[in-house]
């Protein structure tokens, strides 16, 4: 169907109707024309469809669907293989259910551990987001069916979300909060990107042509349509339009429309741009209209499996003093609420309603294991007669697992956490359980990290996060050894809240300004470049086995920044048991001229291996591992120098290193001026020999060598650097006018040319 003649055929009037949506979730196409309307969904870890009342916050029902583990748990898995199985499922339930896009993946960056949404976003390192984002689309739009990846960009916090002001340097975007949505688009390629409610240095994300038009659509090559966070559109809908923010949701915004519509009769805005965001729309909408399959089934029980499995890979074992796995003959008491009714999914517009939940209690039905609830979840205050029931119960058995974590109330979308403690119920049944029994085991059923006072008194932790709702029976498996363990954390768990590079500056001012001081140093760059004690590092994880590294090769060991590097290392399992390991491997530049990061991670895959079995893992590495952005350039830049490459299974745990030499095609002409300190200008050969030959003239001498002459007057190393770092214009004035002014000039002319 030709879209253009569509959109020819279309009165003023609908084509603005088109770009504000019928509804909360329906698209107002020219129905006419033929043009079915269609719908969308919230849905980044399960379908959220409203067939009837709708809201964005998940206070009304959905339909019945599958609660997938959510964002911050998956990403746990490292697993890009999973990301699109999964991404494919999705895609088959939004057939069944005829929804055209699905709202996600939520690809932000975890700049604070505060953020309320963190559990639903992947990780705090760019690369690993962008990575499984991509396979995610992939396996969605494989059922032609469109995403929407959100929220576009520097949205990292929910308090006055709709209001603040993101004031980031344009490195720390290009390098931390943009890359995750640049891979994607340019990959994977989704068909819609939502933007975001926030401002970014000082532009609502629906009014920015910097980001929706010259970076997205220019730089980035997007070619769908780009859909308002639901209320992101300003109150001037014409600015919104012209900038690239094409369907305003939700519908039906009737005094917007008539801006539209104004603006074309007055001249103010050509009717092209409308046009263009029409066709965008509607290209979109044929691309589901034209291949939907309404006659698809979704099969409940297979994905409630499946969710179990996700949540099973997800998981992370984060310490096990050898009381993990739990033997079926041991008497274990499950102690926490959680174990009964579990928390499995966040808050708001991701909220599901989900099939069937399973908890660990009901998964436990057939082991030797008793129950004490613990805690109330209505309030975070301790119940003293049910921390005396726990102690009793922990102490009567072999084992004590806590299950424990954070409530709806604490941790949703739309405001931020104040604190990362667990309620005080909770904090207080660890203190009563540990105070009796040695033998304990937290499970942590959160969306973010939390701190841990209690670390020292448990044997085991196993954090669940929002494990969706099969997380009893998979936690059960993992308890007791059915699974093996194969998480790694993708945030950091700092000791306390007061280490995250954010801290100061998380919320902003009172201008709703929230300037990202911190710059690049995100979790693990922050900690690792400090040399700061974390409570876990990022991409920890254990394993009910164990692995070595070995052998780890480079193809050369010098290349230019346009060469490919290949890097292979062996892993080997150590251990008794089949187990995954997820080989991390980071990039650093030591010797760097500018301010880095000690090492990020380019590469991570995940292996299986029998007992004594090694697997040989393999890595490509380009231009952008190497490269840091370069802002006076507008792109990015490869310093020459060397490079480590390093194999890790964690940020903090190296297995080995090698070096590799490399070589910028890139030439930087440095431009001269009387601003230029000395030492710039002694580090061109023209500059050293003028200023060797001017100190030459002293009855010292130095044979027009400018470090022998500074040498030879006695001026020594600590006055030769402190001449390096004087501007031309200054040293001039301590001539005391002995050096001409057209001898200035024509040195910094030979310098430039």
């Amino acid at each position: 169907m030709d879209i253009k003649s569509i959109v020819a055929q279309m009165t003023l009037e609908e084509k603005a109707a088109l770009c504000s949506g019928k509804d909360f979730w329906r698209l107002e196409t020219p129905e006419r024309l033929g043009i079915p309307s269609v719908m969308v969904s919230d849905g980044p870890c399960g379908i959220r469809k409203q067939a009837d009342k709708a809201d964005h916050m998940g206070f009304n029902a959905s339909v019945p669907a599958t609660s997938y583990p959510t964002g911050s748990c998956m990403a746990c898995s490292f697993d890009r293989d999973l990301f699109k199985v999964q991404g494919e499922t999705l895609g088959h339930a939004c057939q069944a259910e005829e929804l055209s896009v699905l709202l996600g993946p939520a690809v932000n960056i975890k700049r604070s551990p505060l953020c309320g949404r963190n559990f639903e976003y992947l990780s705090e390192d760019p690369y690993l987001a962008g990575e499984l984002s991509k396979k995610y689309i992939d396996g969605v739009q494989s059922q032609d069916i469109g995403v929407s990846i959100k929220h576009y960009a520097a949205n990292s916090q929910e308090y006055h979300r709709m209001s603040n002001d993101s004031i980031v340097d344009e490195r720390t975007l290009r390098e931390i909060y943009l890359p995750a949505f640049e891979a994607s688009v340019k990959e994977s390629k989704p068909w819609t990107v939502m933007c975001s409610y926030n401002k970014i240095n000082g532009t609502f994300a629906a009014e920015n042509k910097y980001l929706l038009t010259d970076i997205l659509r220019d730089e980035w090559g997007f070619d769908g349509y780009v859909v308002s966070d639901w209320g992101a559109t300003t109150a001037d809908r014409v600015k919104c339009l012209e900038a690239g923010m094409d369907l305003e949701m939700p519908g039906k915004n009737v005094a917007n429309d008539k801006q539209l519509v104004e603006a074309v009769n007055s001249g103010k805005m050509d009717v092209a741009v409308l046009d263009t965001a029409c066709e965008r729309i509607l290209d979109v909408v044929m691309r589901y209209v034209d291949k939907r399959r309404p006659d698809t089934v979704i099969d409940f029980e297979a994905d409630h499996k499946f969710a179990q499995t996700i949540a099973e890979e997800s998981m992370v074992l984060l310490k096990n003093d050898g009381i993990l796995p739990l033997k079926k003959e041991q008497k274990v008491a499950f102690i926490g609420k959680f174990a009964e009714v579990p928390r499995f999914q966040g808050g708001g517009s991701s909220h599901v309603n989900a099939y069937k939940v399973t908890g660990a209690l009901e998964a436990a039905a057939d082991l030797n294991v008793t129950y004490a609830k613990g805690y109330e979840t209505d309030t975070d205050q301790p119940d003293e007669a049910l921390l005396n029931e726990a102690a009793e119960t922990a102490k009567a058995a072999d084992v004590a697992v806590l299950f424990v974590g954070i409530t709806d109330a604490l941790e949703s979308e739309g405001f931020d956490r104040s604190t990362l403690a667990m309620p005080k119920n909770h904090e207080a049944l660890v203190k009563a359980v540990t105070a009796v029994q040695p033998n304990t085991v937290v499970v942590g059923m959160c969306g973010g990290c939390i701190t841990m006072p209690w670390i020292n008194d448990v044997k085991g932790v196993l954090y669940a996060y929002l494990g969706g709702e099969a997380v009893g029976p998979a936690t059960v498996n993992l308890l007791y050894g059915n699974v093996n363990p194969s998480g790694k954390i993708a945030e950091t768990f700092p000791l306390q809240l007061e280490d995250n590079p954010s801290y100061l500056y998380y919320i902003g001012d009172e201008q709703d300004k929230t300037e990202y001081r911190e710059g690049i140093f995100v979790g693990y760059r922050y900690y690792d470049k400090k040399k700061m004690n974390v409570l876990f590092p990022f991409g920890h994880g254990l394993s009910y086995t164990t692995f070595e590294y070995s052998n780890l090769k480079l193809d050369k060991t010098e290349m230019k920044d346009t060469d490919t590097l290949t890097v292979s290392v062996d892993v080997t399992n150590t251990g008794a048991v089949k187990g995954k390991e997820v080989v991390q491997l980071y990039v650093g530049m030591p010797e760097s001229m500018t301010i880095r990061p000690d090492k990020e991670l380019k590469g991570f895959e995940k292996v299986e291996l029998e007992p004594g079995e090694t697997k040989t893992v393999s890595f490509e590495l380009s231009k952008r591992a190497f490269a840091y952005y370069k802002t006076d350039m507008a792109d990015w830049y490869v310093e020459s120098g060397e490079y480590e490459i390093i194999a890790a299974k964690s940020s903090r745990d190296i297995a080995c290193t090698a070096a590799v030499k490399v070589e910028s095609t890139t030439v930087l002409k440095p431009v001269y001026s009387m601003n230029s300190t000395m030492g710039e200008i002694m580090a061109n050969p023209i500059g050293a020999q003028f200023i060797g030959q001017m100190m030459a003239q002293s009855p010292l001498g130095g044979g027009g060598d400018a470090a022998a002459a500074a040498d030879s007057i006695g001026m020594g190393k600590a006055m030769m650097e402190m001449m390096k770092g004087m501007p031309l214009r200054t040293m001039i004035a301590f001539a005391g006018g002995m050096i001409p002014t057209e001898v200035i000039n024509g040195l910094l002319a030979q310098l430039n040319a």
